[in-house]
């Protein structure tokens, strides 16, 4: 069995994230969504919210895991025998940063990382850029899946 992780904090997952996964998918025979928990960071989303967005979205794929970790990713990897991290690159500013923590990663473990190039559509989407334009009142639809729009307008709705 081939398996991957995408790991992240997903606070909302984005159109972007979601073609990273996709693509993932297809690579492997096991997609394991990996979703950071932060006790320092207050997210718009539990992570018990982000996993189950994470789940319906991703649903129709038929082969991805959805749990969440906190600690070192490498120790998620080890504990279930996950050789591979899938990271979606959008600029080359997330390269540095990225080659980095891929380099650490092997080091520490062995854990290979490949980088994905992000769909040119999606190269300046962040969850943090959704959720700042939502809270302002832009058209966050076209970034967003469906279900995740409707979870996002609603919460924003309360605050």
């Amino acid at each position: 069995m081939r398996r991957a992780v995408c790991p992240g904090s997903f606070d909302p997952i984005t159109n972007g994230h979601l073609d990273i996964i996709a693509r993932a998918s297809k690579l492997y025979d096991v997609v394991h969504v990996a979703v950071m928990i932060n006790q320092a960071k207050q997210g718009l989303f539990t992570v018990e919210e982000r996993i189950e967005l994470i789940r319906e979205v991703t649903e129709s794929f038929g082969n991805v895991q959805v749990e969440s970790f906190h600690g070192l990713l490498v120790d998620f990897c080890k504990q279930r025998d996950i050789p591979a991290i899938v990271k979606g690159l959008r600029a080359v500013s997330d390269f540095d940063y990225e080659l980095q923590m891929a380099q650490m990663n092997n080091g520490l473990s062995g854990v290979e990382t490949l980088f994905v190039p992000t769909n040119p559509t999606y190269s300046f989407l962040s969850s943090s850029l959704v959720k700042e334009v939502a809270t302002w009142g832009g058209d966050v639809s076209h970034l967003v899946p469906p279900q995740v729009f409707e979870a996002l307008t609603k919460r924003l709705a309360r605050h």
